[in-house]
């Protein structure tokens, strides 16, 4: 097992932690509770950054570009870490789809490039370690395909069991194989991924297992990681924009948790604008949005070719559209081929492999452009959140198939023309 640490870095580990309730802020300490006890809001991580605002962001860089540069950032002990390396993924300047749709500038984070393939090891490694500090031999997820695999690779490395429930018949090849493959248990439920994540909740009220979907506290702080590298990369210069596909919320949330620490130990004094991007199929926070709303009204019965962000009832989506308003950005939707659209340009015009729910980052701005919301002359970061393999079925539906021909050169030719 991989251990992270290996010294200390100025200013000490943080380990000067409380979890809280984000909605009344009392303090919760049975690490089985995923919501508060008093008035069922959502927990969220309380570090002191103190000992941070005496360091620079160069302190940081003498250690190995990935999640585990910033465990002055991190709520659990570095030295029981599990790590698979994640992190340290791509930011890709992307001039020609920038000059397609009108952009000064934009920048792609390739969250492909991580372990299983999506941004969901950042979250992972932090969440499974916290399990290992607790001593939990079980953990479980509800998952639409990415965070299963992940949370089977994760549980592989430390030697804990892993259960995973899936919505039946909802879930990409590609992510059913590699949970299976990592050696998850994995019961297809009935229904959809509200039913699965309701299941599974209950279990960890049980205590037959550690929940580890990203309504757990400690899988947010992993995923802020994504925010503190994309400033790293553009040392610490603000964009004006930042965009990210919204399934369950859980990363744009986590992204505005990582601004608001990074001003708070005053290595940037801004915050650029969050966009949350869902699909047309299933849009809760952007109904809530274009009205002005800080709740949501759960959409039941969500469909879109997107499985990462098919999710009526986005467990952190309040937190999401306080992200929204309080950088003043926005929510928008697209729809299935604006999602498909932007997947082939991002392939074909750039050389980056993504699944259909990573494209709709792209897909939105492209929208918010057209619309007159986002001002041409922004510089703008899209979050894609994985791989292409993950959905090979969707990713081959729209190319032409291999041709084929004699082996002579001109039966070949013949073929391609």
């Amino acid at each position: 097992m991989d251990h992270i640490g290996g010294g200390r870095l100025p200013g000490g580990v943080n380990l000067q932690r409380r979890v809280r309730c984000w909605e009344c802020h009392r303090v919760v300490e049975d690490p089985y509770l995923d919501a508060c006890p008093s008035c069922n809001g959502l927990l969220e991580v309380s570090l002191d950054l103190e000992p941070v605002k005496e360091m620079a962001p160069s302190d940081l860089r003498s250690r190995p570009f990935g999640v585990w540069r910033y465990t002055p950032f991190l709520p659990v002990d570095p030295s029981m870490a599990v790590s698979l390396q994640e992190g340290g993924t791509p930011l890709y300047a992307c001039g020609g789809i920038a000059a397609d749709i009108g952009v000064r500038a934009l920048s792609v984070k390739y969250e492909g490039a991580n372990p299983t393939g999506s941004f969901k090891d950042r979250g992972m490694t932090v969440g499974i370690t916290r399990a290992r500090e607790i001593g939990a031999d079980m953990v479980g997820c509800a998952s639409t395909g990415n965070t299963s695999a992940s949370l089977a690779a994760y549980a592989a490395k430390a030697g804990i069991g892993c259960l995973v429930l899936l919505p039946e018949g909802k879930v990409a090849l590609g992510k059913l194989a590699q949970a299976i493959f990592y050696g998850a248990k994995v019961v297809s439920v009935e229904g959809n991924f509200d039913d699965a994540l309701r299941t599974i909740r209950e279990m960890a009220e049980q205590r037959i297992l550690y929940l580890l979907n990203s309504i757990n506290p400690f899988r947010p702080e992993g995923q802020k990681s994504v925010l503190l590298e994309i400033m790293d990369q553009l040392d610490y210069r603000l964009p004006d924009r930042i965009v990210l596909p919204v399934g369950n919320a859980g990363n744009i949330s986590a992204v505005h948790k990582a601004l608001k620490e990074l001003v708070e130990v005053g290595w940037i004094d801004g915050m650029p604008m969050l966009t949350g991007v869902q699909a047309s199929g299933s849009r809760p926070l952007v109904d809530s949005f274009q009205a002005g709303r800080r709740g949501f009204t759960p959409e039941p019965g969500p469909e879109t070719v997107a499985t990462a962000i098919r999710i009526g009832n986005p467990v952190s989506g309040r937190k999401a559209l306080d992200a929204i308003y309080s950088t003043g950005g926005a929510a928008v939707d697209v729809s299935d081929e604006e999602i498909l659209d932007a997947q082939l340009m991002l392939g074909r015009r750039e050389g980056v492999g993504v699944e259909p729910a990573s494209a709709a980052s792209v897909a939105g701005l492209r929208k918010l452009i057209d619309e007159g919301v986002a001002d041409r002359d922004e510089e703008v970061v899209c979050i894609c959140t994985g791989n292409a393999l993950k959905d090979p079925e969707t990713m081959m539906s729209q190319c032409v198939r291999p041709y084929s021909a004699r082996p002579e050169v001109s039966a070949v030719m013949e073929a391609i023309r």
